[in-house]
């Protein structure tokens, strides 16, 4: 019974390993307002490019992003 248990509250570690591991190898993804196909459809329904990654398709991870603002202040606060 204690190793179901060990091993359920190892899932939520390596699934965050998993992703950090993601971020630092590939730290762009999909965007999710065009959902990576570099348009959105308007509201009277022309396209227009997806202004949240502009006309790329493509965005930085949030992962990725925490990363970046945890080391530029662990750099800022050792200066």
């Amino acid at each position: 019974m204690t190793t179901i248990v060990l091993l359920a509250s190892l899932l939520p570690f390596s699934y965050a390993a998993c992703y950090l591991i993601l971020c630092v190898v590939s730290p762009w993804g999909r965007c999710y307002r065009c959902h990576g196909r570099r348009y959105h459809r308007t509201a009277i329904g022309t396209r227009r490019d997806c202004r949240r990654c502009d006309g790329t398709g493509r965005r930085v991870r949030i992962g990725r992003r925490i990363a970046e603002y945890i080391r530029t202040e662990y750099r800022a606060g050792n200066q």
